[in-house]
């Protein structure tokens, strides 16, 4: 008599429990205020950039 094993073991399965491993211990408080003030910072770059394009077009205005 022939014993046949099945593997039901797969790629994607092994992918996700070593990522939840490595997932377990990280701080993601410290992602978190990151991303946010990252995001301010951008907002903040933003508000600069156009502010200064508009007055660079109102300068360009005034001297045509």
């Amino acid at each position: 008599m022939k014993t046949e094993y099945m593997n039901t073991e797969s790629t994607s399965g092994n992918i996700l429990l070593t990522g939840f491993i490595f997932l377990a211990n990280l701080d993601f408080t410290g992602y978190i205020d990151y991303a946010v003030k990252a995001a301010i910072g951008g907002v903040i770059w933003m508000g600069f950039k156009i502010g200064t394009d508009m007055l660079s077009e109102k300068i360009k205005k005034k001297n045509q």
